[in-house]
Protein backbone atom coordinates (compact mmCIF):
# COMPACT_ATOMS: atom_id res chain seq x y z
CA UNK A 1 0.00 0.00 0.00
CA UNK A 2 2.87 2.38 0.74
CA UNK A 3 4.37 1.60 -2.67
CA UNK A 4 1.01 2.24 -4.35
CA UNK A 5 0.62 5.54 -2.49
CA UNK A 6 4.12 6.62 -3.52
CA UNK A 7 3.49 5.81 -7.18
CA UNK A 8 0.13 7.58 -7.05
CA UNK A 9 1.87 10.67 -5.67
CA UNK A 10 4.19 10.89 -8.69
CA UNK A 11 1.42 10.15 -11.19
CA UNK A 12 -0.83 12.84 -9.70
CA UNK A 13 2.07 15.31 -9.68
CA UNK A 14 2.78 14.60 -13.34
CA UNK A 15 -0.90 14.94 -14.28
CA UNK A 16 -0.97 18.31 -12.51
CA UNK A 17 2.08 19.52 -14.46
CA UNK A 18 0.68 18.18 -17.72
CA UNK A 19 -2.63 19.99 -17.22
CA UNK A 20 -0.85 23.25 -16.39
CA UNK A 21 1.33 22.93 -19.50
CA UNK A 22 -1.76 22.33 -21.65
CA UNK A 23 -3.44 25.42 -20.18
CA UNK A 24 -0.34 27.49 -20.93
CA UNK A 25 -0.23 26.20 -24.53
CA UNK A 26 -3.83 27.34 -25.01
CA UNK A 27 -2.97 30.75 -23.55
CA UNK A 28 -0.04 31.02 -25.98
CA UNK A 29 -2.38 30.40 -28.92
CA UNK A 30 -4.76 33.07 -27.67
CA UNK A 31 -1.94 35.56 -27.06
CA UNK A 32 -0.53 35.05 -30.55
CA UNK A 33 -3.83 36.03 -32.15
CA UNK A 34 -4.55 39.05 -29.96
CA UNK A 35 -2.56 42.01 -28.67
CA UNK A 36 -4.06 41.69 -25.21
CA UNK A 37 -1.80 42.76 -22.34
CA UNK A 38 -4.03 40.94 -19.86
CA UNK A 39 -3.41 37.64 -21.66
CA UNK A 40 0.34 38.28 -21.66
CA UNK A 41 0.29 38.94 -17.92
CA UNK A 42 -1.70 35.76 -17.29
CA UNK A 43 0.73 33.79 -19.48
CA UNK A 44 3.68 35.13 -17.52
CA UNK A 45 2.12 34.19 -14.16
CA UNK A 46 1.13 30.71 -15.32
CA UNK A 47 4.59 30.07 -16.77
CA UNK A 48 6.25 31.09 -13.51
CA UNK A 49 3.91 28.75 -11.62
CA UNK A 50 4.75 25.83 -13.92
CA UNK A 51 8.48 26.47 -13.57
CA UNK A 52 8.17 26.47 -9.79
CA UNK A 53 6.15 23.22 -9.79
CA UNK A 54 8.70 21.51 -12.04
CA UNK A 55 11.59 22.72 -9.84
CA UNK A 56 9.80 21.56 -6.68
CA UNK A 57 9.15 18.13 -8.18
CA UNK A 58 12.74 17.76 -9.38
CA UNK A 59 13.94 18.82 -5.95
CA UNK A 60 11.65 16.35 -4.16
CA UNK A 61 13.00 13.59 -6.38
CA UNK A 62 16.36 14.17 -4.68
CA UNK A 63 14.88 13.13 -1.34
CA UNK A 64 15.62 9.43 -1.50
CA UNK A 65 17.48 8.91 1.76
CA UNK A 66 16.31 6.73 4.68
CA UNK A 67 13.11 8.18 6.12
CA UNK A 68 13.11 11.21 3.78
CA UNK A 69 9.47 10.66 2.80
CA UNK A 70 8.24 10.53 6.39
CA UNK A 71 6.76 12.99 8.84
CA UNK A 72 9.23 14.43 11.34
CA UNK A 73 9.80 14.95 15.04
CA UNK A 74 11.60 18.26 15.70
CA UNK A 75 13.02 19.25 19.09
CA UNK A 76 14.64 22.50 20.22
CA UNK A 77 16.81 22.98 23.32
CA UNK A 78 18.43 26.25 24.43
CA UNK A 79 22.13 26.34 25.21
CA UNK A 80 23.77 27.88 28.25
CA UNK A 81 22.74 31.44 29.01
CA UNK A 82 19.42 31.24 30.81
CA UNK A 83 16.76 33.66 29.62
CA UNK A 84 18.76 34.77 26.55
CA UNK A 85 19.07 31.31 25.04
CA UNK A 86 15.56 30.30 26.14
CA UNK A 87 14.15 33.30 24.30
CA UNK A 88 16.20 32.32 21.24
CA UNK A 89 14.78 28.79 21.42
CA UNK A 90 11.27 30.24 21.39
CA UNK A 91 12.15 32.42 18.39
CA UNK A 92 13.34 29.31 16.54
CA UNK A 93 10.13 27.49 17.49
CA UNK A 94 8.09 30.33 15.98
CA UNK A 95 10.28 30.27 12.85
CA UNK A 96 9.71 26.56 12.29
CA UNK A 97 5.98 26.79 12.99
CA UNK A 98 5.80 29.54 10.34
CA UNK A 99 7.77 27.35 7.89
CA UNK A 100 5.45 24.40 8.60
CA UNK A 101 2.42 26.59 7.87
CA UNK A 102 3.97 28.02 4.68
CA UNK A 103 4.74 24.54 3.35
CA UNK A 104 1.25 23.21 4.05
CA UNK A 105 2.31 20.72 6.71
CA UNK A 106 0.46 20.13 9.97
CA UNK A 107 2.09 20.62 13.36
CA UNK A 108 1.35 19.29 16.82
CA UNK A 109 3.29 20.46 19.87
CA UNK A 110 3.79 17.23 21.82
CA UNK A 111 5.74 18.68 24.72
CA UNK A 112 6.83 22.19 25.74
CA UNK A 113 8.59 23.45 28.87
CA UNK A 114 8.27 27.18 29.46
CA UNK A 115 11.23 29.26 30.61
CA UNK A 116 11.18 30.79 34.07
CA UNK A 117 11.23 34.41 32.85
CA UNK A 118 10.78 34.18 29.08
CA UNK A 119 11.23 31.75 26.24
CA UNK A 120 11.21 27.96 26.50
CA UNK A 121 13.41 25.29 28.05
CA UNK A 122 12.49 22.75 25.37
CA UNK A 123 9.86 21.90 22.79
CA UNK A 124 9.01 18.80 20.75
CA UNK A 125 6.94 19.29 17.59
CA UNK A 126 5.41 16.63 15.38
CA UNK A 127 5.48 17.77 11.73
CA UNK A 128 2.92 15.79 9.74
CA UNK A 129 3.18 15.36 6.00
CA UNK A 130 5.09 13.63 3.22
CA UNK A 131 8.82 14.49 3.04
CA UNK A 132 8.75 16.65 6.18
CA UNK A 133 11.85 14.86 7.47
CA UNK A 134 13.54 15.03 4.08
CA UNK A 135 13.40 18.82 4.21
CA UNK A 136 13.83 19.45 7.93
CA UNK A 137 16.88 17.21 8.34
CA UNK A 138 18.81 20.17 6.92
CA UNK A 139 18.04 22.07 10.15
CA UNK A 140 19.70 19.70 12.62
CA UNK A 141 22.54 21.29 14.57
CA UNK A 142 23.40 24.35 16.65
CA UNK A 143 21.90 27.73 15.67
CA UNK A 144 23.70 30.90 16.83
CA UNK A 145 22.10 34.30 17.47
CA UNK A 146 23.89 37.65 17.77
CA UNK A 147 21.77 40.64 18.84
CA UNK A 148 21.32 43.52 21.25
CA UNK A 149 19.67 41.81 24.18
CA UNK A 150 16.15 43.00 25.09
CA UNK A 151 16.86 41.67 28.60
CA UNK A 152 20.02 43.73 29.15
CA UNK A 153 19.39 47.20 30.59
CA UNK A 154 22.77 48.31 29.23
CA UNK A 155 21.79 47.28 25.67
CA UNK A 156 24.88 45.14 25.17
CA UNK A 157 25.35 42.66 22.36
CA UNK A 158 24.79 39.02 23.32
CA UNK A 159 25.44 35.69 21.59
CA UNK A 160 23.01 32.83 22.24
CA UNK A 161 22.86 29.23 21.09
CA UNK A 162 20.12 26.64 20.66
CA UNK A 163 20.21 23.07 19.39
CA UNK A 164 17.76 21.65 16.86
CA UNK A 165 17.33 17.89 16.41
CA UNK A 166 15.18 16.27 13.73
CA UNK A 167 14.09 12.64 13.55
CA UNK A 168 11.97 10.77 11.00
CA UNK A 169 8.64 9.68 12.46
CA UNK A 170 8.48 5.90 12.55
CA UNK A 171 5.33 4.16 11.36
CA UNK A 172 4.17 0.74 12.48
CA UNK A 173 5.68 -0.97 9.42
CA UNK A 174 9.25 -0.21 10.51
CA UNK A 175 10.57 -2.68 13.03
CA UNK A 176 12.21 -1.09 16.03
CA UNK A 177 12.35 -3.66 18.80
CA UNK A 178 11.57 -2.30 22.26
CA UNK A 179 11.54 -4.66 25.22
CA UNK A 180 9.13 -3.53 27.95
CA UNK A 181 11.82 -4.50 30.49
CA UNK A 182 14.08 -1.84 28.99
CA UNK A 183 11.60 0.96 29.74
CA UNK A 184 11.09 3.01 32.88
CA UNK A 185 7.79 4.89 32.72
CA UNK A 186 7.15 7.74 35.18
CA UNK A 187 4.01 9.82 35.59
CA UNK A 188 3.93 13.34 36.96
CA UNK A 189 1.72 16.40 37.06
CA UNK A 190 1.72 18.61 33.98
CA UNK A 191 2.94 22.18 34.28
CA UNK A 192 2.11 25.36 32.41
CA UNK A 193 -1.15 26.44 30.78
CA UNK A 194 -4.16 24.15 30.90
CA UNK A 195 -6.27 25.20 33.85
CA UNK A 196 -6.85 23.39 37.10
CA UNK A 197 -7.06 19.92 35.52
CA UNK A 198 -3.38 19.63 34.68
CA UNK A 199 -2.34 20.41 38.25
CA UNK A 200 -4.65 17.84 39.87
CA UNK A 201 -3.84 14.70 37.87
CA UNK A 202 -0.58 12.96 37.04
CA UNK A 203 -1.28 12.76 33.31
CA UNK A 204 2.20 13.68 32.03
CA UNK A 205 4.45 10.80 30.97
CA UNK A 206 8.22 10.40 30.97
CA UNK A 207 9.74 7.29 29.35
CA UNK A 208 13.39 6.30 29.81
CA UNK A 209 14.88 3.74 27.42
CA UNK A 210 17.51 2.26 29.74
CA UNK A 211 19.90 0.66 27.17
CA UNK A 212 20.30 3.86 25.12
CA UNK A 213 19.71 6.40 27.89
CA UNK A 214 17.13 8.20 25.74
CA UNK A 215 14.50 10.08 27.77
CA UNK A 216 11.29 11.40 26.20
CA UNK A 217 8.33 13.19 27.76
CA UNK A 218 4.86 14.32 26.79
CA UNK A 219 2.43 16.40 28.83
CA UNK A 220 0.30 18.18 26.26
CA UNK A 221 -2.75 15.89 26.39
CA UNK A 222 -5.17 15.63 29.31
CA UNK A 223 -5.22 11.84 28.98
CA UNK A 224 -2.33 9.86 30.42
CA UNK A 225 -2.97 7.22 27.74
CA UNK A 226 -2.67 9.79 24.92
CA UNK A 227 0.50 11.21 26.45
CA UNK A 228 1.99 7.72 26.64
CA UNK A 229 1.14 7.09 22.98
CA UNK A 230 2.82 10.35 21.95
CA UNK A 231 5.88 9.66 24.12
CA UNK A 232 6.25 6.18 22.60
CA UNK A 233 6.00 7.73 19.12
CA UNK A 234 8.88 10.10 19.97
CA UNK A 235 10.92 7.22 21.46
CA UNK A 236 10.43 5.06 18.35
CA UNK A 237 11.55 7.93 16.13
CA UNK A 238 14.66 8.59 18.21
CA UNK A 239 15.63 4.91 18.31
CA UNK A 240 15.13 4.68 14.56
CA UNK A 241 17.34 7.74 14.05
CA UNK A 242 19.95 6.18 16.36
CA UNK A 243 19.86 3.04 14.21
CA UNK A 244 20.37 5.11 11.05
CA UNK A 245 23.29 6.97 12.63
CA UNK A 246 24.94 3.69 13.62
CA UNK A 247 24.62 2.46 10.04
CA UNK A 248 26.02 5.74 8.71
CA UNK A 249 28.94 5.54 11.16
CA UNK A 250 29.85 2.16 9.69
CA UNK A 251 29.75 3.63 6.18
CA UNK A 252 31.87 6.60 7.25
CA UNK A 253 34.69 4.26 8.27
CA UNK A 254 34.80 2.99 4.70
CA UNK A 255 34.84 6.46 3.18
CA UNK A 256 37.86 8.73 2.90
CA UNK A 257 35.89 11.90 3.53
CA UNK A 258 33.55 12.91 6.31
CA UNK A 259 30.33 14.80 6.12
CA UNK A 260 30.43 18.47 7.12
CA UNK A 261 27.56 18.24 9.54
CA UNK A 262 27.73 16.54 12.95
CA UNK A 263 25.56 16.77 16.04
CA UNK A 264 26.57 19.66 18.23
CA UNK A 265 28.30 21.65 15.48
CA UNK A 266 27.34 25.23 14.72
CA UNK A 267 25.52 25.20 11.41
CA UNK A 268 24.04 28.68 11.04
CA UNK A 269 24.42 32.20 12.41
CA UNK A 270 21.66 34.80 12.69
CA UNK A 271 23.12 38.29 13.14
CA UNK A 272 20.72 41.09 14.14
CA UNK A 273 23.46 43.56 15.14
CA UNK A 274 25.60 45.39 14.00
CA UNK A 275 24.18 44.30 10.60
CA UNK A 276 21.51 41.92 9.34
CA UNK A 277 22.74 38.56 8.05
CA UNK A 278 21.78 34.90 8.20
CA UNK A 279 24.57 32.59 7.03
CA UNK A 280 24.74 28.81 6.83
CA UNK A 281 28.31 27.72 7.55
CA UNK A 282 27.93 24.37 5.76
CA UNK A 283 26.89 25.75 2.39
CA UNK A 284 27.85 29.48 2.62
CA UNK A 285 24.28 30.32 1.61
CA UNK A 286 23.37 33.67 3.15
CA UNK A 287 20.79 36.44 3.09
CA UNK A 288 20.31 39.86 4.65
CA UNK A 289 16.53 39.31 4.77
CA UNK A 290 16.61 38.19 8.37
CA UNK A 291 12.97 39.06 9.11
CA UNK A 292 11.78 36.88 6.22
CA UNK A 293 13.87 34.00 7.56
CA UNK A 294 12.43 34.39 11.06
CA UNK A 295 8.98 34.34 9.43
CA UNK A 296 9.72 30.89 8.04
CA UNK A 297 11.39 31.57 4.68
CA UNK A 298 13.93 28.75 4.95
CA UNK A 299 13.69 27.31 1.45
CA UNK A 300 16.98 28.81 0.25
CA UNK A 301 18.91 27.29 3.16
CA UNK A 302 17.21 23.90 2.90
CA UNK A 303 17.73 23.70 -0.87
CA UNK A 304 21.39 24.72 -0.59
CA UNK A 305 22.01 22.03 2.01
CA UNK A 306 20.24 19.27 0.10
CA UNK A 307 21.88 20.22 -3.20
CA UNK A 308 25.27 19.87 -1.50
CA UNK A 309 24.59 16.84 0.68
CA UNK A 310 21.93 15.05 -1.38
CA UNK A 311 20.27 12.24 0.55
CA UNK A 312 23.06 11.70 3.10
CA UNK A 313 20.77 13.11 5.79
Amino acid sequence: MRDIAERRHWIEAWDKLDKKATDIAELVELAEGEADETLNDALSRESETLEKWVADLEFRKMLGGPGDDKSAILTIHPGAGGTESQDWAQMLMRMYLRWIEREGYESDILDIQDGEEAGIKSVTIEVKGAYAYGYLKAEGGVHRLVRISPFDANKRRHTSFASVFVYPEVDNAIEVDIDEKDLRIDTYRSSGAGGQHVNKTSSAIRITHIPSGIVVACQNERSQHRNKESAMKILLSRLYQLKLEEQQAKLDKLESTKRDIAWGSQIRSYVFHPYNLVKDHRTDHETSGIQAVMDGDLDGFIRAYLMKHGSLG
